[in-house]
């Protein structure tokens, strides 16, 4: 289900369909003589590239929202609401807003003060790489997680700036491997989400730590196997350009002239170790709604707003089945879609997987529609 695409779970005959693009790249047959489970990431990101083309007369790239609120409709003799995106160039209003940012990243506390163009979330990182190798590449790189994005970022770094020292720092005792169980990948099955929506909190919790490792702190086997075998290699021959610190927290991140010095401590024997290096990449992840130290209650941009709309016990905002805030006015308020936000209400294949894009889609079309059309 993993290499599932937007629209054909939901639709195979649609023209957006995977199946569509290797078509139209005359690659179907190629494709499918390929035996593989999954495609190549290359061929998987021109499919999304794909696709994002057909829609560009829609789509405003490259333009940041910087605030979002709610404003009287001065046409609306009923008083509602409309709701304000600002951007950096112009200011928008609208009857409804799906909102759908991605989650925002999980900096540890630790890095936050050191944020900078050599400490940086991962999702930077390709930005970054590709500035390295034009002029001035760090001699020594600290990649601070053990996910699937973490294993990728060292192999990389291995490939495209071969003179960089990597350092794996990591908390575990070792990298987990991806749970790819096809009873487990049941999650990603548009009935899993109402089974999950459907539960206590008590039990949404026991069913994320359940199938947590299909998508979050894991590797895929392939994955792992090369690097094993990249470190096996260098052991022969005596190379030490990719340091594995496993069962280490980092207890002290410090600024060190150009570079940054981090305190590293064993988990079980407290033994403390010190690395200077050039450059941090923060493969941590990302930030669930929820009142726990890595989680927030609502997305910043949504911070503005966030009272007009209902909340949860533990200060979340409560989001229907059809991915909706419930307004405090319903006459007022206008709706408010989470789109890829909810994880934490919906089951893991929210924001983890393509296969329930459609589906997902759907469900907010169908009620967007009926509820702007009753105003």
């Amino acid at each position: 289900m993993h290499s599932g695409t937007f629209i054909t779970p939901k639709n195979p005959c649609s023209p957006y369909g995977f199946l569509s693009y290797l078509k139209s790249e005359d690659r179907l047959f190629h494709f499918l003589n390929l035996d593989a489970p999954y495609p190549p990431r290359s061929d998987f990101a021109r499919y999304v590239n794909w696709v994002a083309d057909q829609f560009k007369d829609q789509t405003h790239y490259s333009e940041a929202v910087s605030a979002i609120s709610l404003c009287d409709d001065p046409a609306a003799p009923s008083g509602r609401r409309l709701v304000r995106v600002d951007t950096g160039s112009r200011s928008l209003w609208a009857r409804s807003l799906s909102f759908a940012p991605g989650r925002s990243k999980n900096i540890p506390e630790i890095f936050q003060p050191l944020l900078g163009d050599n400490v940086f979330h991962f999702t930077e990182y390709t930005g970054r790489r590709d500035q390295w190798q034009a002029g001035n590449a760090p001699t020594s790189v600290a990649v601070i997680g053990s996910s699937q994005s973490s294993v990728e970022i060292i192999l990389d770094l291995r490939g495209s700036l071969p003179g960089t020292k990597t350092h794996s720092v990591f908390r575990k005792f070792s990298y987990v491997l991806k749970d790819t169980s096809p009873f487990t990948e049941d999650l990603l099955f548009p009935k899993f989400t109402d089974y999950f929506y459907n539960s206590s909190p008590e039990s949404k919790q026991q069913l994320t730590e359940q199938v947590l490792r299909s998508n979050y702190g894991s590797v895929d086997e392939d994955v792992l196997k090369e690097l094993y075998f990249v470190l096996y290699e260098n052991k022969v021959r005596g190379d030490t350009s990719i340091m594995v610190h496993n069962n280490r927290q980092v207890v002290a991140a410090t600024r060190r002239g150009a570079g940054v010095e981090l305190v590293l401590r064993d988990q079980h024997t407290g033994d403390v170790e010190t690395i200077l290096v050039d450059a941090v990449i923060l493969a941590t992840g990302f930030r669930n709604f929820g009142p726990a130290e890595n989680e927030e209650l609502c997305h910043p941009l949504l911070r503005d707003i966030a009272d007009s709309y209902e909340k949860n016990e533990d200060g979340t905002l409560r989001v229907t089945r059809s991915y909706q805030a419930v307004p405090r006015d319903e006459l007022r308020d206008p709706p408010l879609v989470l789109n890829g936000l909810c994880e934490s209400s919906h089951g893991l294949g929210d924001a983890g997987s393509f296969s329930l894009l459609s589906f997902r889609a759907f469900d907010i079309e169908r009620a967007l529609a009926a509820q702007l059309s009753s105003t």
